[in-house]
């Protein structure tokens, strides 16, 4: 296992770009099932998920030529309607494939997903608004197998607004004769980027972003050629990276109307953060204050950025209160946090953070994703070196992160893992 070696005391200075959303991207590649004629997507980012799905794809069918950003898939027809768990269970995003496979073959093998450790996700959403469309679907043997002769447009309400399950309700619902209607449907960026291209392709969709999307099934679909939106998540990182040394930072390609919390709660910390030409500057000169937070879903703000926050505010002067209200488990950071001299009390969904603490490196371990950037975080604020085992969690969502970080000036270095044994 490769680890990251962090050495602390660098501001960040200069520019840097934003790569597409692998939020985005992992549905628009599930979304290529949906029909024989090539689709193509520009700005994927090439992290492991991605190459998770693309392998997933090809299993069942898909042709899937890569030229660096660009994506070209398809799938002529469907070899085996499969999911196995041996790809699942490392990306849960996998089980995407299930609304797809269904709208295209009428039958699916999809294992349960696997992925981070942040707590419980469970699918039942997905199987109960798929089920409204019609479809029958048996959970045997850890795998949900499904079958669905006439798919039919269906009144489909979720108890809670899953992006997950929103993108795999609308996949099947695209070639369900009728009107579906999702209520209660998650407003993220990246389900509105999946009907834009579900869109291009024939689809009848109205209401993304609302809490209400409207499907007219249609017969087939077609190709399309489509561009993922930048990653919010991603340039949020790299913008709490700027605060939390001190620097100056333009984060270039940031998608500014999707980071309006993020933003608000930088600036009430004491950063600033201001629009350029093609991105946005931050910029941090004075002591950071602290604050309250709370994680909700879009346009709240983002669970996917929690952990990077608290990183921040552990060098903010006063007490902050985080509550993460998405994931019971995503407070994993927060030991190996303390183990770099943070003060951090946890009491259930609540984090309290008194800051400003001297942080000193040490040796930590990546939890999750999200959690992996929160300790690279605290690294490039921390006295000495900090090792960071587990980047393998990283290289699930960020693309070449250390070479990114040491464009700004940032002392990052990739260990291989023979050596870090």
């Amino acid at each position: 296992m490769d680890k990251f070696v962090i050495t602390g005391g660098a501001a960040l200075r200069g520019e840097i770009p934003t790569n597409g959303s692998k939020n985005s991207a992992l549905p628009a590649l599930a979304a290529a099932l949906l029909t024989d004629e090539p689709v193509t997507l520009h700005r994927v980012p090439r992290v492991r998920d991605i190459r998770t799905m693309e392998r997933l794809l090809v299993d069942i069918g898909t042709t899937v030529d890569v030229e660096a950003e660009t994506v070209r898939l398809r799938t002529e027809r469907i070899l085996s309607p499969e999911a196995p768990y041996e790809l699942v269970k490392t990306m849960r995003a996998s089980f995407l494939v299930l609304g797809p496979l269904l709208a295209r073959a009428g039958r699916a093998r999809v294992s349960t997903p696997g992925g981070c450790a942040i707590g419980a996700r469970p699918i039942n959403l997905h199987i109960t608004g798929i089920r409204m469309l019609g479809a029958r679907i048996q959970m045997r043997h850890g795998y949900a197998e499904a079958h669905a002769g006439n798919l039919r447009g269906a009144r489909v309400w979720l108890d809670v607004p899953s992006v997950g399950a929103t993108e795999n309700i609308m996949m099947a619902a695209v070639r369900a004769p009728g009107r579906t209607s999702i209520e209660n449907a998650a407003r993220e960026p990246e389900v509105q980027d999946l009907a834009r291209m579900l869109t291009a392709m024939g689809a009848r969709i109205s209401g993304a972003g609302s809490h209400v999307i409207e499907i007219e099934g249609v017969e087939r679909l077609g190709g399309a050629e489509h561009t993922v939106i930048p990653d919010r998540i991603e340039a949020g990182s790299l913008m709490v990276a700027a605060a939390v040394t001190g620097g100056d930072v333009i984060v270039r390609g940031a998608p500014i109307e999707h980071l309006e919390a993020v933003i608000a709660k930088l600036r009430e910390t004491g950063t600033t953060v201001e629009p350029v030409e093609g991105g946005l500057r931050v910029a941090r000169g004075a002591a950071l204050r602290p604050v309250e937070l709370r994680t909700l879903p879009y346009p709240g703000f983002p669970t996917d950025l929690q952990a990077q926050m608290m990183a921040l505010l552990t060098q903010a002067a006063g007490t902050s209160v985080i509550t993460e209200t998405i994931f019971e488990n995503r407070f994993m950071h927060a030991p190996e946090l303390m183990r770099m001299g943070a003060d951090i009390v946890m009491k259930g969904p609540t984090a309290v953070v008194r800051g400003a603490t001297p942080l000193c490196g040490a040796p930590v371990m990546a939890t999750d994703l999200r959690a992996s950037m929160g300790l690279i975080l605290a690294g490039l604020a921390a006295e000495n070196s900090t090792e960071l085992s587990r980047v393998y969690h990283l290289d699930r969502g960020y693309e070449a992160l250390d070479a990114k970080l040491r464009a700004l000036g940032a002392t990052v270095e990739r260990v291989p893992g023979e050596e870090a044994a």
